[in-house]
C-alpha cells in the first residue's frame, strides 16, 4: 500500500527522548507577540514554505555537472532542470519546462505511472537521463522527449508521439529505447526508433512496461533494462487477460470517465508475467526461464557489470521466498545463486539496497538476522557486514576502488538516521559522515565518490548538500537556511518545538511518540489531533523537519501527536511481523495507549482527543473506533481501505496470504463487520478517482451504515485520486476536517482560515 501521506516529513532534532515516567511536559511558554497565525491556506500556497525542494540530484557521468530538478517559488508544484557546475560554481538553469509546454493532456498510461509514484500533482519535467558523454540530458516534458545541450539547445526526439513511457538512454549514449502502444521501440537518438516487439493480437499484452502491482507495491515502475555494452535489452511482457475487471467511475466536476481497470483483488489472477532479451535491432530475441511455476514475482531485473550474466529476482506468490537467479543471456538458461526465506510468521521485505561489484561479489540487504542489515555474497559464501538490534536503511554506493560502503542507518537513533562508510577489508569499523542533530539520507555517484546529502531537522527544513567520501561538504545543492526571504522565516517567531518520548505497548515494547504543543498555559486543558498511518513499511516519528502543516494544526489550538505502532518500519523483523494475519488488532492496541497516556497528561483535554488517519491510517480509523468506544472523541478516515478482499495481491497476501485460505483472518481484519459498534463522530473522506484504494471500499462501509442507522459524515472528491492535488482542493480538505471536529466538540473552536466560525 502506498504511504505518501504521512502528514510529518522525515525527521528533526529532538528536545527530549524519554520514557513515560520521565517525560516532562513541554514548556509553558507564550509566543512571540509579533508572530504570525499559520493558516491552512497559506501551508498549500507557493512559494512552499518548506523553501525549495530539489528532487533527483544526479552527478554527470563526468562528474562536472550536478543536476536537479528544482520547483518554482511561484508554482510549487512546476519542476525545471537546473545544473551546478563544479568547476565554476555557478547554477544554471538547463531547461525551462514552461518553454517546452505543449499544454497537451498525459495518457492515460502516463497518469496512471505519475499516480503510481505519487507524482500526479507535480507539473514541468519529473524525470530525466544523463547522456554517457555528459553533453546532454533526456527530458520528458507533458509527454514529449527532448535532448537537452548544456549549451542550451532543446532538441525534440524524432519520431515520438507523446505516448512514450520508460524512456532510456542507452549506457553508450547512442541509442534510446521506450515503451509506445504496448511495444517496445528502439533506434539511434538522432533518428526514429522502430518497434522491436511483436504486434499483440490482444490489448491486454504489453511490452515494456511494469504490471500494476509492481508499480504500486514492488517499487518498480520500468520494464525494460539496457546491458552495460549496449547490445541487449531486457524487456518485460506482462498479459494482464487472467486478471479481473474492476469497473472504476472517474467521478469529476463535469463528468464521468468510466474505466474498465484490470485490478488483481487479493486471492485472484494475477498478471502473466515473462522476461525477454532481445537486440536492440529486435533480433534474437530469447525468454529468460523463470522455472516451472508460473504463478511467481518478478522483482528486480539486473545486468552483471560485464553484461555477460542477467540477474532476476523470483519471488514466490506467498512473498516467503525470494530467489535470485543468474540468467545466460543468450539462451534464456537461469540456475538459483541463492534464496532468501522468511521466519515463522513473516514474509521477505524487497529491497533496492544492494549492488553487484565488478570482482563478481554483491552487496546485499538482508532480514535475516532479525535486522535490516548489509552481507557480502562471494562465490556461495556469505560475510556479514553490518549486525546489530538497529537497521541499515539504504544502501547508498559503492567506491570499488578504495573498497568503501556507503550506506544510512538508525544505529545511533532510530528517530534520525545517519550516513556511514565501512572498509570491506575491516568492515566492523563504521565510520559515521553526517551530523547527529540531522536526521539524513543520502545517495551517491556511480563510482561512490561523492555524495548527495539531505538532511533535516525541527528548525531546519531539508537541505541538500554535495560532499567527498569523508562526509565533508563540497557544496550546498540546496541551503534553504531559514533566514532572510526564506517563506518560512517570518513564522520562526512562532514555530513550536517537537517533543519526543517512548511509552510501552501491551507486551512492554517500547512505542515511540512525538508532540507539539501550543504555548501552554497552567491550568489550561488542550484538544489533541493525533495522526497515525499505522500499517507496515512507514514511520510517522522521526526528527526531521515537521512541515507547515503541523504548524497550522498547533496555531489552531491543537496539541499536534504522532505515535509509531507495533507493524511499523525501521525496528526490526519482530516489530513488524506483529501484524502477520492480524492487521487490525495490535497496532490498534498500541494506538489505545498513546490515547491513555495523552489523557493522563496535565494539559491535555481527555475528552478532546481525536485521530487522524490516510490510507491504512483512515482503516485504522475506523477500526479504532470500532474496537474502542470512547476512547477517541471523534476519527477522520480518508481514502480508507474496508475489505481487504477489494485490495490488491501484492500488498495484502503478504500480511493475510489469500481470502480463500483463511477466510477468517479477512473476516477479522476488514473493517465491515463492527460498523454498529461505532459510536462516536466519523469523518470519512475520498477521492471519487482513485485507483489504488477503490471508491467501493467506502461505499461498501457508508451503505452498511446507512441500513444500521450509524451516524457519520461524508466528503468526497471528484476528479481526485488516492493522492489530493491542488492549493485550494487540500486547503478545502484541512478546512473541513477542523470544522467536523468543532461541531462534534472535539475542536480548539474558532474561525477558519476565510473567517468564517467554525
Amino acid at each position: 500500500m502506498s504511504r505518501p501521506f504521512l502528514l510529518l516529513a522525515a525527521s528533526a532534532l529532538a528536545l527530549c527522548s524519554c520514557s513515560p515516567a520521565s517525560a516532562r511536559a513541554p514548556d509553558m511558554t507564550t509566543p512571540h507577540k509579533d508572530a504570525p497565525v499559520l493558516t491552512f491556506k497559506r501551508v498549500f500556497e507557493s512559494p512552499s514554505l518548506g523553501g525549495r525542494m530539489p528532487r533527483s540530484p544526479k552527478l554527470s557521468p563526468d562528474g562536472r555537472y550536478l543536476t536537479v530538478l528544482r520547483n518554482r517559488d511561484d508554482d510549487r508544484e512546476r519542476y525545471d532542470l537546473w545544473g551546478f557546475d563544479r568547476q565554476s560554481g555557478k547554477w544554471t538553469m538547463l531547461v525551462d519546462s514552461l518553454k517546452l509546454s505543449s499544454g497537451r493532456e498525459l495518457s492515460e498510461a502516463q497518469k496512471m505511472q505519475r499516480e503510481r509514484l505519487r507524482i500526479g500533482d507535480l507539473k514541468g519535467i519529473v524525470s530525466y537521463d544523463w547522456a554517457a558523454d555528459s553533453k546532454a540530458v533526456l527530458v520528458p516534458v507533458e509527454g514529449d522527449l527532448y535532448l537537452a545541450g548544456l549549451d542550451g539547445t532543446v532538441t525534440k526526439i524524432p519520431g515520438t508521439t507523446g505516448d512514450e513511457l520508460n524512456a532510456r538512454l542507452s549506457p553508450g549514449g547512442g541509442m534510446i529505447v521506450y515503451a509506445r502502444g504496448r511495444r517496445l521501440w528502439a533506434g539511434p537518438v538522432n533518428a526514429p526508433a522502430r518497434a522491436i516487439t511483436p504486434e499483440e493480437p490482444g490489448e491486454t499484452v504489453h511490452w515494456g512496461e511494469a504490471e500494476f502491482v509492481a508499480q504500486e507495491e514492488m517499487d518498480r515502475l520500468t520494464g525494460l533494462w539496457w546491458s552495460p555494452d549496449d547490445r541487449r535489452i531486457a524487456v518485460e511482457r506482462f498479459d494482464e487477460a487472467p486478471v479481473g475487471i474492476v469497473t472504476r467511475s472517474a467521478i469529476g466536476a463535469e463528468g464521468t470517465r468510466v474505466y474498465d481497470q484490470r485490478y488483481p483483488v487479493a486471492g485472484s489472477a494475477n498478471a502473466q508475467v515473462s522476461l525477454w532479451v532481445v537486440a536492440p535491432d529486435g533480433s534474437r530475441r530469447v525468454q529468460v526461464d523463470f522455472g516451472a511455476d508460473p504463478d511467481i514475482y518478478l522483482a528486480r531485473v539486473d545486468w552483471a557489470p560485464d553484461g555477460k550474466t542477467l540477474y532476476v529476482q523470483r519471488e514466490n506468490r506467498a512473498q516467503t521466498q525470494l530467489d535470485m537467479l543468474a540468467a545466460d543471456p543468450e539462451t534464456g538458461a537461469t540456475k538459483v545463486l541463492f534464496s532468501e526465506k522468511a521466519g515463522p510468521h513473516g514474509w521477505v521485505n524487497l529491497s533496492n539496497s544492494y549492488r553487484f561489484l565488478d570482482d563478481g561479489s554483491l552487496i546485499w540487504w538482508s532480514e535475516r538476522d532479525g535486522y535490516g542489515h548489509l552481507y557480502r555474497y562471494t562465490n556461495g559464501d556469505w560475510q556479514q557486514l553490518t549486525r546489530g538490534d538497529w537497521v541499515v536503511t539504504a544502501l547508498v554506493g559503492v567506491d570499488q576502488q578504495a573498497g568503501r560502503v556507503f550506506f544510512t542507518a538508525t544505529k545511533d537513533d532510530v528517530l534520525a538516521p545517519q550516513v556511514y562508510s565501512l572498509d570491506l577489508a575491516d568492515p566492523g569499523r563504521l565510520t559515521r559522515l553526517t551530523d547527529l542533530d540531522f536526521a539524513n539520507s543520502a545517495t551517491m555517484d556511480k563510482a561512490g565518490k561523492t555524495l548527495m546529502v539531505t538532511r533535516s531537522n525541527d528548525l531546519q527544513p531539508p537541505q541538500s548538500y554535495i560532499a567527498d567520501e569523508a562526509g565533508t561538504r563540497l557544496a550546498w545543492i540546496e541551503e534553504n537556511r531559514v533566514e532572510g526571504d526564506h517563506p518560512y522565516a517570518p513564522l520562526m517567531a512562532g514555530h513550536r518545538t517537537a517533543h519526543y518520548g517512548t511509552i510501552p505497548a501491551a507486551d512492554g515494547t517500547p512505542l515511540h511518540w512525538m508532540m507539539i504543543t501550543p504555548p501552554l498555559e497552567p491550568g489550561k486543558r488542550y484538544p489533541v489531533f493525533s495522526h497515525h498511518y499505522g500499517g507496515p513499511h512507514a514511520q510517522v516519528v522521526t526528527k526531521g523537519w515537521h512541515g507547515a502543516l503541523a504548524q497550522a494544526i498547533v496555531d489552531k489550538g491543537y496539541i499536534y501527536f504522532a505515535l509509531d505502532n507495533r507493524g511499523s518500519a525501521n525496528r526490526g523483523v519482530a516489530f513488524e511481523n506483529a501484524l502477520w494475519h492480524a492487521m487490525g488488532s495490535v497496532e490498534v492496541e498500541d494506538q489505545l495507549a498513546g490515547a491513555d497516556w495523552l489523557k493522563q497528561q496535565p494539559f491535555v483535554d481527555p475528552r478532546r482527543v481525536s485521530t487522524f488517519g490516510w490510507s491504512y491510517g483512515g482503516y485504522m480509523t475506523i477500526k479504532m473506533l470500532q474496537r474502542h468506544p470512547g476512547a477517541w472523541a471523534a476519527g477522520i478516515a480518508v481514502a480508507p481501505v474496508t475489505r481487504w478482499e477489494l485490495y490488491d495481491t501484492h500488498y495484502t497476501e503478504r500480511y493475510l496470504g489469500r481470502p480463500q485460505d483463511d477466510p477468517a483472518v479477512y473476516e477479522a481484519s476488514d473493517a465491515m463487520a463492527d460498523t454498529a459498534k461505532i459510536a462516536d463522530p466519523l469523518l470519512i473522506v475520498h477521492g471519487m478517482s482513485d485507483d489504488n484504494v477503490v471508491l467501493e471500499n467506502t461505499t461498501a462501509i457508508v451503505a452498511k451504515m446507512q441500513h444500521e442507522a450509524v451516524p457519520f459524515e461524508m466528503m468526497l472528491y471528484p476528479g481526485m485520486t488516492h493522492h489530493f492535488a491542488g492549493p485550494t482542493v487540500n486547503r478545502q480538505l484541512y478546512e473541513t476536517m477542523f470544522r467536523f471536529l468543532d461541531r462534534n466538540g472535539a475542536g480548539a473552536g474558532g474561525t477558519d482560515d476565510s473567517g468564517s466560525n467554525r
